[in-house]
C-alpha cells in the first residue's frame, strides 16, 4: 500500500484502524475463502493485493476458522491472537461468571488481563461497568476494537499497561476485580502457577484485598490448578460446558450466597443457553462403599471429579466407587443425573491381551473405544494390538475392581432397563 514501507510494520493501532476498515474487512473475507491460507500461491497472491497488512488478514482468517468452535459466527466479528483465543473464555462461561458478580452486587468490574475483551463483553451485556486492562500492545488494541461500541458508550475503558503497577490508580471500595493471569512461556501454554503473568501471589492478594475492601474477587485458571495451591479462604468452581472441563475459577468477597462459599469446592456443569446444574463436594469424605460390578456404570464429568464431589453423587444415585480412588461408579440402577454418563455393563473380561483380542475379534469390532483409569496402559497402543476390523463397533472400560482387574464391555445409554452382565 502506498505509503507504507515494507521495513516498517503497522503498528498495532495501523494494523487495527486497515483490519476494521472496508479494505481490512474486504482483505479477510478473501482470505477466510481460501482453502488454504499457508499455501505459498495464497500468501503470494495477497501480498501482491494487500502490502505489509496480508499476513494480518490472513492470520484472521485462520484464527476465525478456530474461533467457530468456541463463538460460532460471533467469531467473523473479532480481531484475533493466537495466544488470546487460546486463553478466551466461551461466551456460555463468560455470561455465568457475570451474572454471578451481577448477583453479588458488582457494578464496578477491573478486568485485569482482558485479553481479547470477551469476558469483558459479558460483563457489559449485564450493564457493569468495566475498566479493561492489557499489557500486550496488540492485544490491547485488539481488545479496544472488540468493545468499540461499548467504549462509545462509556461503559467500557481498554487500558493498555500493567495490571500490576495500574492497580492502585483504578482501585475504589467495593470493587470487583477479576483477573485471568496468562499462562504461557516460550514452550506454550504452562499449568505451573510459577509461569503465571502478574503472578500467583499477586493474584491472590488481589483477591484478598477485594474481599476486605467490601468488593468481589474472582480468578480464572486452569482447570488442573493443583489442589495445594488453592487457599481455604476461596470458594473453588470448576467449569464444565457442553461436558468440557474448561477451568477453575477461584471466588472471594462480599456475595452472600452468590458465590461458592469459602473453603468449598462447587462442579458447575453449564449448557449454551445458561441453565447449570452444580454439585458441592461434602466436607467431609462419604465412606467409599465398593461393590461388585453391577449391571451400570457411571461415569462422572469431569468437573465433579476435580471438585472432589465422587462420593457426594455416589450418594445420591446409590453406587459405590469401583475401587478406592477410581471415579467410576457402578450400581444396580439406573438414576437419572447431569452430573455423569451412563454406561450398561454388558460383559466382564479379564484384562489379559489375548482374550481381548479374541474378543474384539470374534464380535467382527471395527470401531473400539478404550476408556480407562487405575491401569497402566495406553489405550492407543492397545488398540492397534487388538486389531480391530470389521462392520461393529464397542467401548471398553479398564478399571481395577474388587475381583482384580477388569475390562468392562459397556454402552452408552440413557434410562436404560439393565440386564445382568455376562462375567468372563
Amino acid at each position: 500500500m502506498k505509503g507504507t514501507s515494507m521495513a516498517e510494520p503497522p503498528t498495532p493501532t495501523e494494523e487495527v484502524a486497515w483490519l476494521t476498515g472496508p479494505a481490512g474487512q474486504a482483505a479477510i473475507a478473501e482470505a477466510f475463502a481460501l482453502p488454504d491460507t499457508e499455501a505459498p500461491s495464497a500468501v503470494e497472491r495477497m501480498r501482491k493485493r494487500h502490502g505489509p497488512h496480508a499476513a494480518a488478514a490472513l492470520t484472521q482468517a485462520e484464527l476465525r476458522h478456530r474461533a467457530r468452535a468456541k463463538f460460532g459466527e460471533e467469531a467473523d466479528a473479532l480481531l484475533l491472537t493466537r495466544a488470546g483465543l487460546e486463553q478466551a473464555t466461551r461466551p456460555a462461561v463468560a455470561l455465568h461468571r457475570a451474572r454471578v458478580l451481577a448477583t453479588a452486587g458488582a457494578r464496578r468490574v477491573l478486568d485485569l488481563g482482558c485479553g481479547l475483551g470477551t469476558d469483558t463483553a459479558a460483563f457489559v451485556e449485564l450493564g457493569m461497568e468495566v475498566v479493561a486492562v492489557e499489557l500486550d500492545p496488540t492485544t490491547a488494541a485488539y481488545a479496544a476494537a472488540n468493545l468499540a461500541p461499548a467504549i462509545a458508550t462509556g461503559q467500557v475503558r481498554v487500558l493498555q499497561g500493567d495490571a500490576v503497577e495500574l492497580l492502585d490508580r483504578l482501585w475504589s471500595p467495593g470493587t470487583a476485580a477479576y483477573a485471568d493471569p496468562a499462562r504461557r512461556t516460550g514452550a506454550g501454554r504452562s499449568w505451573n502457577p510459577a509461569d503465571f503473568t502478574p503472578s500467583w501471589d499477586w493474584a491472590l492478594a488481589l483477591l484478598e484485598r477485594a474481599a476486605e475492601d467490601g468488593g468481589v474477587g474472582c480468578l480464572k485458571l486452569g482447570p488442573g490448578l493443583p489442589y495445594r495451591m488453592i487457599p481455604e479462604s476461596v470458594g473453588a468452581e470448576w467449569v464444565s460446558h457442553r461436558g468440557d472441563l474448561v477451568e477453575v475459577a477461584l471466588w472471594r468477597g462480599e456475595g452472600g450466597a452468590a458465590l461458592p462459599a469459602p473453603g468449598s469446592r462447587t462442579a458447575t456443569l453449564l449448557a449454551d443457553d445458561g441453565s447449570l446444574q452444580q454439585l458441592v463436594a461434602e466436607d467431609r469424605a462419604t465412606p467409599v462403599r465398593m461393590p461388585e460390578v453391577g449391571t451400570v456404570l457411571w461415569e462422572p464429568d469431569a468437573a465433579v471429579i476435580r471438585a472432589g464431589a465422587v462420593d457426594r453423587l455416589a450418594a445420591a444415585l446409590g453406587a459405590g466407587r469401583v475401587a478406592p480412588d477410581i471415579a467410576y461408579l457402578v450400581s444396580d440402577d439406573v438414576a437419572p443425573t447431569p452430573f455423569a454418563t451412563v454406561f450398561r455393563v454388558l460383559e466382564v473380561l479379564p484384562t489379559k491381551e489375548r482374550v481381548l483380542r479374541e474378543w474384539v475379534r470374534d464380535r467382527e469390532v471395527g470401531r473400539l473405544e478404550i476408556k480407562k483409569r487405575g491401569i497402566d496402559v495406553d489405550p492407543a497402543a492397545l488398540r492397534r494390538k487388538l486389531r480391530p476390523a470389521g462392520p461393529n463397533a464397542a467401548t471398553l472400560v479398564l478399571t481395577p475392581t474388587p475381583a482384580g482387574a477388569r475390562a468392562l464391555v459397556v454402552q452408552r445409554a440413557a434410562n436404560l432397563v439393565p440386564s445382568p452382565p455376562v462375567a468372563g
